[in-house]
């Protein structure tokens, strides 16, 4: 049987148009939203059904590898049921991981970022990228040395026994555990702009900065407390924040964009149309790839 897997920007309208195909065929919908796995906060990530949706407290450290094991076992409980599995999410790399067998890097030593920030930021961006020459070249090679992140992030991935530039890069490769049809959903940016504000109002109408004060006066891991919008409405006035994350989820939104173009095999529709006929239109899609090839 076949997965789909729906990816595209924030709202364009990725999971009203998965509930729309789950009531066209048997089907079950497995989030691939790196923040919708987070209990507490389901008005700021616009948590809809499904399976991993809420599925970890706020002070618990999320990882790629940890989802990809529950996204693996899900999926294949779907498939074993003969149910299709929507995987559904705007966090490109949950949704290969979802799909494929990634070779993950293992964790880094405790403290190892910090450490390698220090070096960066003490003995400046010449010596940290040296460091980086003398214990991955390749990675060396593929990094400028001002680009901070990504070279505290190769430090950190060459001290671990990894390399931010493996021989063979499976993330953006086209292998599947199951045959997949991918789907992305194009909406034109000034459609797209005004669907983000107006969800963006509907947050705060729903009760979003309530939920906020909630999240924060408890412990929070540091990938909880990365959810876009978290800080902006915990530190600013309800119409900066407001206008700050609009801002911050029209530049994810082009981020995501990016992961669309990048995503192997993937067939884009149009989506700036009632989420019902998308569905019908991504349906004939998956029935196609059931059929044999002639010839």
């Amino acid at each position: 049987m076949t997965v789909l897997a729906i990816f595209g920007p924030t709202a364009s309208g990725k999971t009203a148009v998965a509930e729309a195909v789950a009531a066209l065929v048997p089907a079950e919908i497995v989030s691939a939203d790196a923040m919708q796995v987070y209990r507490g906060l389901p008005i700021l990530t616009n948590q809809g059904a499904g399976r991993l949706v809420g599925i970890w407290p706020l002070d618990h450290e999320a990882s790629v590898g940890e989802y990809q094991r529950l996204a693996h076992a899900a999926v294949d409980e779907i498939l074993s049921a003969r149910r299709l599995p929507i995987v559904v999410g705007g966090t490109g790399l949950y949704l290969r991981a979802a799909l494929a067998d990634l070779e993950l890097p293992p964790p880094p030593a405790p403290g190892a970022r910090r450490r390698w920030e220090e070096l960066y930021d003490g003995a400046g961006a010449a010596a940290a990228h040296a460091e980086l020459a003398s214990r991955d070249p390749d990675a060396a090679a593929a990094v400028h040395p001002n680009d901070r992140r990504r070279v505290v992030r190769a430090l950190e991935l060459a001290e671990a026994g990894a390399s931010l530039r493996p021989p063979a890069d499976r993330l953006w490769g086209s292998e599947t555990r199951h045959p997949s049809v991918v789907v992305g959903l194009d909406v034109p940016p000034d459609v797209l702009v005004r669907r983000i504000e107006e969800r963006t109002r509907a947050m705060f109408a729903a009760g979003v900065e309530e939920e906020v004060r909630r999240a924060v006066a408890q412990p929070l891991s540091s990938t909880a407390a990365k959810t876009l919008g978290l800080r902006e409405i915990a530190e600013l006035p309800r119409a900066e924040a407001e206008e700050r994350i609009v801002v911050r989820t029209r530049r994810y939104a082009a981020y995501q964009r990016k992961w669309m173009r990048r995503l192997p095999g993937l067939v884009s529709v149009r989506a700036d149309r009632d989420p019902r006929e998308v569905a019908r239109e991504i349906v004939a899609l998956v029935a196609d790839a059931h059929r044999p090839s002639c010839g």
